[in-house]
C-alpha cells in the first residue's frame, strides 16, 4: 500500500528536522512544514527536502484577501511543494483565487499543480469553540458546509478531523483527497486535538493521508514508533 503517513516537523530549528528526515526517510510519506519551523529556517528547508527527492507538505493555512493569497500560493507552488493549506473560511473568492493561482503557476514552470487544501474546522476546536467565535451550526454541519464549498471553488482537496472523514466522503466529489490531523495511536493522548482517531480507524473511514507529529518526533526510537503506525494500517 501506498505510505500515507505525513510527519509534522513541528520543531523549532532546521537541525532537528535534518535529524528527523534523515531517520524517517525510509518509513514514512511525505513531510510536513508548518509555521514553527517556517518562521525558524524559511523557505530553504522547503527547497532543502525538496531537492532530497522527498514530497512536501507547506502547512501555512493561508487566509487573507485573494490577491495576496494568490500571490502566496504561487510563490509556494514555485517551491516544489506538493501540497498547501487555505482555510475555508476565506470564501469563495479567495479559495477559487489560491487554485487557479496552483494550476497557473505549475503550467508556467510544466509541474504538476500541488493539492491546494481547503482548512474546514481545526482539529483543536469542539462546538463549544465554534458558539465562541459567532458559529450556531455545530463541527459536523460547518465542516459540511465548508467542505462542500471548497469542493465548489475547483479544490480537489481537505484538511478535516477523522470524525468527519464518513460524513464528507458521502457528500464531496469521490476524486478529494482527504488530509487528516487528529490521529493517536491506541493509548496515545489527545493532547490539544479534541477530534483524533487512531490511524487504522482514520484510513478505514476514507482518509487519504495521515499527519502525525507528537507521536511520531516526541517519540523515544520516533523511526520506531512510525514504523509501528504503519504496521497497524496493514
Amino acid at each position: 500500500m501506498r505510505n500515507p503517513i505525513i510527519v509534522a516537523l513541528d520543531v523549532p530549528d532546521i537541525e532537528r528536522a535534518r535529524q528527523l528526515v534523515r531517520d524517517l526517510a525510509p518509513v514514512v510519506g511525505a513531510f510536513k512544514v508548518g509555521k514553527e519551523l517556517f518562521v525558524a529556517a524559511g523557505p530553504d528547508v522547503v527547497r532543502a527536502l525538496g531537492g532530497l527527492g522527498f514530497e512536501v507538505f507547506l502547512d501555512l493555512k493561508f487566509h487573507d484577501i485573494p490577491n495576496t493569497v494568490a500571490k502566496a500560493v504561487s510563490s509556494a507552488v514555485r517551491l516544489d511543494v506538493q501540497m498547501l493549506t487555505v482555510h475555508t473560511a476565506g470564501g469563495h473568492e479567495m479559495l477559487a483565487a489560491a487554485e487557479e493561482a496552483a494550476q497557473r503557476t505549475a503550467a508556467q514552470q510544466g509541474t504538476e499543480p500541488p493539492l491546494v487544501l481547503g482548512v474546514t474546522v481545526l482539529t483543536s476546536m469542539d462546538n463549544e469553540n465554534l458558539v465562541e467565535t459567532g458559529v450556531e451550526s455545530t463541527v459536523a454541519q460547518q465542516v459540511e458546509r465548508l467542505a462542500m464549498l471548497a469542493a465548489k471553488c475547483g479544490l480537489r482537496g481537505l484538511v478535516c478531523s477523522p470524525l468527519e472523514i464518513a460524513l464528507l466522503r458521502q457528500v464531496i466529489p469521490s476524486n478529494m483527497q482527504l488530509v487528516t490531523p487528529g490521529i493517536r495511536p491506541d493509548g496515545g493522548g489527545g493532547d490539544d486535538q479534541k477530534r483524533t482517531l487512531t490511524p487504522r480507524e482514520a484510513v478505514e473511514a476514507g482518509g487519504d493521508w495521515l499527519v502525525i507529529g507528537r507521536p511520531i518526533y516526541q517519540a523515544e526510537n520516533p523511526r520506531k514508533a512510525a514504523e509501528e503506525i504503519m504496521a497497524s494500517l496493514k
